[in-house]
Order: C-alpha cells, then sequence, then structure tokens
C-alpha cells in the first residue's frame, strides 16, 4: 500500500547536531494529518496479520504500556478529532476502538498513527522494553528489542560514545509534563510504511538525486508520571516523488 502525505508540519532546514532535541508544547504531543485514514488501515493490517513482527512487550514493561495508554486516552478526550464514549474512541477515520486496557499496545496501534518504544533505565542505560513498531525504518524490533540504547544504536555511523553519554544523560533528564521532539530527513528509493531491516541487511543509501521518496520520523520523549519509563514516539511522513524533489532542492 502506498500513502503519502501532502506536506510536513515542520521546518526541515532548521538543522540541529545530534541528538538535535528541541522542547515540545504538551498539547503538541500526539498530531493527527491528512493521511491518517490511509495510515490506520495499514496499521490494522499489519495488527492483525503481522502482530508479533511490530509488537514486543516485556512482562516488566506492562504496567508501563498501561500507563502509556493512559497518558494517550488522557489526552485524546482533549482532542476535538476523537470522541469518547464510555470504553470507546470513535476516531477521525469513522473507526470505532475498544480501549483494551489488557492489550495496551495494540490498543495504541489503532489510536493513533504514533509508534511508540518504551525505555526504562536498568543498570547505566535505558533498554527498549515494550513497543508498537508499525512503521519502522531500516531496522528490527526483534532485533532490538530488550537491547539498551548504545547496541540500538550501534549501526548508526554518527552515534559515537560522546553522543551516546549525551543522549543517556538525555533521557536521565527528561521531566514528566515536559516533552521533547526531533525530526530526521531519510532519502528512499521505496515508499512502503512497513520496512524492517536487520543489521547484517542494511540498506542502501540513495543520492539525493537518485532518491524517489522523501521520509521524515517527527520523533518525540516524554516520562511516564508513575513508573518512569521514557516513551519515544514516532510519526512517520512520506511525500511522493514530486513534492520530495522540491524538499531535496530545498535541502540542498
Amino acid at each position: 500500500m502506498t500513502i503519502f502525505q501532502k506536506k510536513i508540519p515542520y521546518d526541515l532546514s532548521k538543522k540541529r547536531p545530534l541528538p538535535a532535541i528541541a522542547p515540545l508544547e504538551p498539547a503538541q504531543w500526539l498530531i493527527v494529518d491528512d493521511a491518517y485514514r490511509a495510515q490506520m488501515a495499514e496499521r490494522e493490517r499489519l495488527l492483525n496479520g503481522k502482530r508479533k513482527a511490530v509488537i514486543a512487550l516485556d512482562q516488566t514493561a506492562l504496567d508501563a504500556a498501561k500507563e502509556l495508554l493512559n497518558e494517550v486516552v488522557l489526552f485524546l478526550k482533549k482532542s476535538p478529532d476523537f470522541t469518547k464514549n464510555e470504553d470507546t474512541f470513535t476516531c477521525p477515520d469513522g473507526r470505532t476502538v475498544f480501549i483494551d486496557r489488557n492489550d495496551p499496545l495494540v490498543t495504541l496501534g489503532r489510536l493513533v498513527q504514533n509508534d511508540f518504544c518504551i525505555l526504562q533505565k536498568k543498570h547505566e542505560e535505558h533498554v527498549l522494553t515494550g513497543a508498537v513498531l508499525c512503521f519502522p525504518a531500516s531496522w528490527s524490533l526483534a532485533q532490538k528489542f530488550m537491547r539498551p540504547l548504545t547496541v540500538i544504536h550501534d549501526p548508526v555511523a554518527p552515534y559515537d560514545a560522546d553522543i551516546a553519554k549525551r543522549v543517556q544523560r538525555l533521557f536521565d533528564g527528561i521531566k514528566v509534563d515536559r516533552p521533547l521532539w526531533r525530526f530526521n530527513a531519510l532519502y528512499y528509493t521505496t515508499p512502503e510504511l512497513f520496512q524492517p531491516r536487520r543489521e547484517n541487511n542494511r540498506r542502501v543509501i540513495p543520492e539525493k538525486d537518485q532518491a524517489r521518496y522523501f521520509r521524515s520520523e517527527r520523533q518525540t520523549l516524554i516520562r511516564l508520571p508513575q513508573t518512569g519509563a521514557v516513551v519515544f514516539g514516532i510519526h512517520t511522513f512520506v511525500l511522493d516523488a514530486d513534492t520530495s524533489k522540491n524538499i531535496i532542492i530545498q535541502m540542498t
């Protein structure tokens, strides 16, 4: 399934050095864009047909996953795009989603466009202990699950020891009700949203003039108030050839 947005709601020309984090207004934590209906249909397909590939949850992260679902429910209750009806939400595309607190990650995957990764401090590093990841950008949930930040980012070329320390300090310092965000810029030759890839099968990154599609992730970080877990959110944008060509030219 090919799914595109018409635009990206942030300025891609504002490049910052890694980890490129900035404060985010709490009311902007989760957003709905023009690809909501199509992306949610794809998420439903993946959750129903590839659950083991897109859902992972360690027992130690169950309370954090339930707390995350509760935080999302509280957020969506204030959103004009969603209607709360006892134990269900009516979503912007007309679907009715039951709030199943016994299956929190799947419920999250059916409500919003965001993917979510739960990271908990174990010893000296945060570890990926749970995730709903329908739209991986060339990485494998199964391979990264229960691994610490330094191992997760091992294939990332700029992610050296200094950046690893800065990122860990960042995770340690995240405050409740003070979300953070960043974005990336990825060039692709194919438009699929579900693109898992293992470390021994890395993606060939195309030159800008050869890239047919532009993919950007709006990434957010929050701390859950009760469990203290850090949640890494990913809202994925993909632009078609003509629109992405214009962006690539602007960023060159």
